[in-house]
């Protein structure tokens, strides 16, 4: 981030390259057997230019329907107002029965950032939303997961206990069941809505050869989180009364974390301990790529896989390409007088380029015979170094885009007292994110650098110039991403976190550069 452009306007530059600002939105409705009810909703969701709809799902049994939206942040947004209203008029939920939890008509509406939007952008939408449901349609509406304003609220469990019928009786009384926009009381027919910002989700289920709904739950207890099972894994066990199964329903929140198939492997592994076997298995809705990609890696034990392997993937690469070549187009726009892409997006990129000269040089270590007592070491770090320039990549688009939050936030008013606080709070969480984006590059340049080092020394020779060039790059990376963290401290109200981030990059720092000589001790001496 350049602090120094502060204030200026970057206009209708796309910010980091390409980059658009897409959001993606999964409303949840308490409909799944009325197909016209569910076209409804869907043309409500995408009657504004530029949402457009992804996927549809309608599950009978939990009569609940998943519909997936993405586009222009406002154009969803207004496509979302537009659902609920629907909602209202065609869903009564003192006539709704299914197998799934359910507090509203228009049940639960998660925001997503996709590209050229962040996590504090997506809050800064669910909020607005949130707040003119409540005014136009007398709903209660919570704030879930990364908008909530009450810790527990994070959890959408918390937040649904109870559900329909027990939140109308609690909302007038309990105070911890108030809403954060809206009345204290449920809508008759529509009940309440959570709205929040999540990052992606996979809704999975899994089926059981056996109508037990008590197996079901035995498993989902020991699979979630909140249980003491796997880490970002929510699950519940149900019925499948028409398929004369029970279901394992599980939400995956983050699925680098927890992969797909390791959640798949706990629930058979805990089935066949009450003697039952997994009959299959589902997705609702979308799915990111890596995550499928993930799955066939680990299943099929491919080795040294790597995504641009796959047709479709390298087809897009190619045909993206129109005239000038990304490389030149990105060194274009740094070039230009915008200040974004900056300094953030540039040090994500140069870490990248170290971490895929690593591969190159796993690549050319791998499979040959003279180095076959180094090979699983080798593999080891070539996926460490593909994961790693995947984050870096990333965190190119992310860093342009956490800056142009930190200028949306200097744009806000500030004619009244109440204005000033409000902008000077927005510009504080803007610069936080905008400081930990590139904390996050300098400690992911950190492990590239690391990684490096010991290529350099146990992969092929004839390769160490490109071990040791991939390093220097790791190390500016670093020290580039420091700079950008340090030039946003000074500012903060939060001098516990400022010094934090200041010792942890003096720390990261100081490692690299011993590592550095390392490797220029190793090849001044080849």
């Amino acid at each position: 981030m350049r602090r120094h452009h502060q204030e200026r306007d970057p206009g209708h530059k796309q910010v980091g390259g390409s980059v658009k600002r897409i959001v993606e939105c999964v409303p949840n409705f308490s409909e799944g057997r009325r197909r016209e009810v569910v076209d409804a909703l869907a043309a409500a969701l995408t009657l504004q230019p530029g949402a457009v709809l992804l996927d549809r799902e309608m599950d009978p049994a939990h009569n609940r329907c998943v519909l997936t939206v993405a586009g222009e942040p406002e154009a969803v947004a207004r496509g979302v107002i537009e659902a609920v209203g629907k909602a209202v008029e065609l869903i009564d939920l003192r006539e709704h029965r299914g197998e799934h939890p359910r507090m509203g008509a228009a049940d639960v509406i998660p925001f997503v950032p996709i590209s050229g939007i962040t996590m504090l952008e997506c809050v800064e939408l669910s909020v607005r939303v949130a707040q003119q449901i409540a005014e136009l349609y007398s709903i209660p509406v919570f704030l879930y997961e990364q908008s909530a304003r009450i810790p527990a609220r994070q959890d959408l469990a918390y937040v649904r206990k109870g559900e329909f019928e027990g939140i109308r009786e609690e909302i007038r009384t309990n105070p911890e069941r108030k809403p954060d926009f809206g009345p204290c009381e449920v809508h008759p027919s529509a009940g309440a809505t959570a709205v929040g910002a999540r990052f992606p989700l996979i809704a999975y289920n899994v089926y059981l050869n056996t109508p037990d709904v008590k197996v079901a739950r035995a498993i989902a207890k020991a699979v979630r989180h909140s249980s003491g099972g796997l880490r970002y894994v929510k699950a519940l066990g149900f019925e499948i009364k028409e398929r004369n199964q029970a279901q394992v329903s599980m939400n995956l929140t983050n699925f680098e974390g927890t992969p797909v198939f390791r959640a798949f492997d706990l629930v058979c592994r805990e089935a066949a301990r009450y003697g039952v076997s997994v009959g299959s298995s589902e997705i609702v809705g979308l799915v990111p790529h890596n995550a499928l990609t993930a799955c066939a890696e680990y299943y099929l034990r491919l080795e040294n896989f790597s995504s641009r392997q796959v047709l479709e993937n390298r087809l897009s690469e190619g045909l993206s390409q129109d005239g000038l070549s990304s490389s030149e187009e990105f060194v274009a726009k740094v070039a230009s007088p915008d200040p974004v892409p900056g300094g953030g997006s540039v040090a994500a990129l140069a870490g990248g380029l170290g971490a895929a000269l690593g591969e190159m040089v796993a690549g050319l270590t791998e499979g040959k015979k003279k180095f076959e007592s180094v090979e699983g070491r080798v593999t080891k770090l070539h996926a460490d170094l593909t994961r790693a320039r995947e984050e870096l990549c990333r965190l190119v688009e992310e860093d342009a885009a956490s800056y142009k939050a930190v200028i949306d936030a200097t744009k806000l008013p500030k004619e009244t007292g109440a204005q000033k606080l409000a902008r000077e709070e927005a510009i504080e969480q803007a610069t936080r994110h905008a400081t930990e984006t590139p904390l996050r590059t300098a400690r992911v340049a950190s492990g590239v650098l690391f990684s490096l080092e010991e290529m350099a020394r146990i992969g092929n020779p004839n390769a160490l110039s490109d071990a040791a060039a991939g390093a220097q790059l790791a190390y500016a990376a670093l020290k580039a991403a420091q700079y950008n963290v340090l030039i946003n401290l000074a500012g903060f109200k939060d001098r516990a976190f400022a010094e934090a981030c200041r010792r942890e990059c003096d720390e990261l720092a100081q490692r690299a550069a011993e590592r550095l000589r390392h490797i220029d001790q190793l090849m001044m001496g080849a």
